[in-house]
């Protein structure tokens, strides 16, 4: 009996990541396919793909970009949508575009007498607006989740990392388990 149930947790081990990685994929595309229900499979996000494009060259265009510069102006004026807009900007930015935030990956001392350390992404070098001038600031992502905790960490406790940033946030999000 003990035998049969191994059998049965390893071809859990081996059925559950494909599985659950697919059935994602098929929700995501279903979602992004729905948001233009067109009544024909897939043309929503083909659809969908096109107008991105067409959004994104006629954004790059020098004639837009007043247009965009006076809008972004304007969210930032209205109290609630600033919070709002700024943050999920900031956000995209930090994960696409020229301004990536997390391109700098850390191996941090977390005390003076201790040997533990953590992985992180160094987001801001100067933090001169706080008086911080011997901080940096460092974001270390949480393991098995989508969040993560800000800390100012001196200088001196900060190892910068030649290794790709692709690579220490699978490493740091799928709990040290990935191989780095």
């Amino acid at each position: 009996m003990r035998r049969l149930f191994g059998y049965f947790l390893n071809g859990l081990l081996i059925i559950a990541p494909f599985t659950l990685t697919v059935w994602i994929v098929v929700a995501i595309i279903d979602w992004l396919d729905g948001l233009f229900d067109i009544g024909i499979p897939g043309l929503g996000i083909l659809l969908m793909v096109a107008l991105l494009t067409l959004v994104g060259f006629i954004g790059s265009s020098f004639l837009v970009k007043p247009f965009f510069i006076i809008t972004e102006r304007l969210f930032h004026k209205v109290p609630l949508v600033s919070i709002i807009y700024s943050s999920i900007k900031d956000l995209f930015d930090a994960f696409v575009g020229d301004n990536q935030k997390f391109n700098k990956p850390v191996m941090v001392k977390m005390s003076e007498d201790s040997d533990n350390h953590k992985f992180g992404f160094v987001t801001q070098e100067t933090i001169i607006s706080v008086d911080c001038q011997d901080k940096v600031a460092v974001y270390f992502p949480h393991s098995y989740n989508f969040s993560g905790e800000l800390f100012l960490v001196p200088l001196r406790n900060v190892t910068f990392l030649d290794v790709p940033s692709s690579e220490i946030m699978k490493f740091i999000v799928s709990g040290g388990v990935s191989k780095l």
